[in-house]
């Protein structure tokens, strides 16, 4: 069983910066296939970003390249998510996500793949 617990949400202006971090437990993060999700008020939980399990591949929904980058600290158990030059569309619940096997690329942003999931952490983007 692993346990994802998520922290850093706030609000932050438009052009801000946050890092998300979602510490695990019960497994070593290098066993684990990773991803952030966000759902935003009355929309469904859409993909953000992905990494393999290894980290030996990093992926992104369109929207996020360029500005968001995931990340992994095996030495922690630690994944982040670094979201640079906010917008007010970037406005969600964010939550971390896990799953206990290696993800062929095409299956890195279905929601449906992942075995564990944070609690969330909300996000507002606002002046």
């Amino acid at each position: 069983q692993v346990q994802l617990v998520e922290s850093g949400g706030g609000l932050v202006q438009p052009g801000g910066s946050l890092r998300l971090s979602c510490a695990a437990s019960g497994r070593a993060l290098r066993e684990l296939t990773l991803g952030w999700f966000r759902q935003a008020t009355g929309q469904a939980r859409e993909f953000v970003a992905g990494s393999k399990r290894g980290g030996t591949g990093t992926y992104y929904t369109n929207s996020v390249k360029g500005r968001f980058t995931i990340s992994r600290d095996n030495a922690k158990n630690t994944m982040y998510l670094q979201m640079n030059s906010l917008t007010p569309e970037d406005t969600a619940v964010y939550y971390c996500a896990a799953a206990a096997r290696g993800l062929i690329t095409s299956s890195i942003s279905s929601s449906d793949e992942y075995d564990y999931w944070g609690q969330g952490t909300q996000v507002t983007v606002s002046s």
